[in-house]
């Protein structure tokens, strides 16, 4: 007899965006993308009146976190959060931010008391949620504040962006680019090194994951004439590491690292800053790449992709990422408490 699983707790997103739009045509195709049960934490009348607009008979049924992958095959479950929302697509409002906050408080929550498996986020407009009070640089500063509802922490939220040909790693996020040579530091290019290799072997399931780190000046600095510090601070960190046992290697330039030949020698790249590698991976993988947040106790991934308010609504958004998200999460869920079941024994 096997053990019942939860399903996936799924975030409402920003209201005005694609993430309802590509949440639902998810559902509508579920059994084309193989996809195991999930559940969205929200407003079910606005669900309803989204399907509706795009013109889709999909059934919207009220249900609690336990019953979820009961109904799944016949309905799109959804978990009221108590925020009625409105349904006005591509026009972002600042009194629906509360709503996308709670609908994500509350995702985590269900993860903490062992309702979901794993939650999956649909895309955020961080203006609306700054306009309503919020403080994080994006979603995945704030995870790192929730996951200390697990433990007492601090955590350093890691995110990965990983395609079916690449996957990629910045050091730091949704920083402005002139920032970015004061926030790199020996320990944070260590830190989030270790967190990936950690991650990708017990959550992936790669024995020795081959790091490739790129420089952040062009051509690596080309030994200290194009900027010191590839030689004086990111170099000496990899020598570190590599007595640590990490498999890492570089720092390399990005500019020759991102082509087909050059991805067979490593399984992940860790990258300086933001657009150095999320433009590479979005380029080669943009409707299958998966947004995946290393470092937590928890397991969160979302679509690659932002709330895209032209195309809300109208029925043109493609669901691939999201889907590719829902599955990613449902994989990586499953070693993450085969781990915890280790641990535990």
């Amino acid at each position: 007899m096997t053990s019942f699983r939860p399903a996936l707790a799924v975030t409402c997103g920003e209201p005005a965006g694609i993430g309802p739009d590509v949440t639902l045509l998810s559902w509508d195709q579920r059994a084309a993308f193989e996809l195991p049960p999930f559940y969205l934490r929200g407003d079910p009348e606005f669900f309803r009146a989204r399907a509706a607009r795009l013109g889709l008979d999909i059934p919207v049924v009220i249900c609690t976190p336990q019953t979820a992958a009961h109904v799944f095959d016949d309905a799109l479950p959804v978990v009221p959060t108590g925020r009625a929302i409105e349904d006005h697509p591509g026009a972002p409002a600042q009194t629906t931010g509360a709503s996308v906050i709670a609908s994500i408080d509350a995702c985590v929550d269900d993860v903490r008391q062992g309702l979901a498996a794993a939650v999956v986020t649909n895309p955020i407009s961080k203006k609306v949620l700054y306009d309503a009070g919020f403080r994080h640089p994006g979603h995945t500063e704030y995870l790192g504040e929730l996951a200390t509802r697990f433990a007492p922490g601090p955590f350093l939220p890691v995110m990965l962006l990983a395609g079916p040909k690449l996957m990629v790693v910045p050091v730091t996020i949704h920083v402005p680019l002139m920032s970015v040579p004061q926030l790199l530091t020996a320990k944070l290019i260590a830190d989030t090194a270790r967190i990936v290799h950690a991650d990708l072997v017990t959550r992936f399931g790669l024995d020795h994951p081959r790091i490739a780190v790129a420089g952040l000046n062009p051509h690596a600095g080309e030994g200290g004439s194009m900027g010191t510090e590839d030689r004086d601070l990111i170099a000496p960190v990899l020598e570190v590491l590599k007595d640590e046992g990490l498999n890492v290697s570089g720092p390399w330039p990005a500019d020759t690292l991102f082509h087909e030949a050059a991805r067979q020698t490593y399984d992940v790249v860790l990258g300086m800053y933001h657009d150095q590698v999320l433009i590479p991976v979005k380029t080669i993988g943009f409707d299958d790449t998966v947004n995946v947040t290393l470092g937590l106790p928890f397991v969160r991934t979302s679509p690659d992709h932002g709330t895209a308010f032209d195309i809300a609504g109208t029925g043109r958004a493609r669901p691939d990422s999201f889907a590719a998200a829902v599955r990613m999460a449902d994989a990586l869920g499953r070693n993450d408490t085969l781990n915890k079941d280790d641990k535990a024994a």
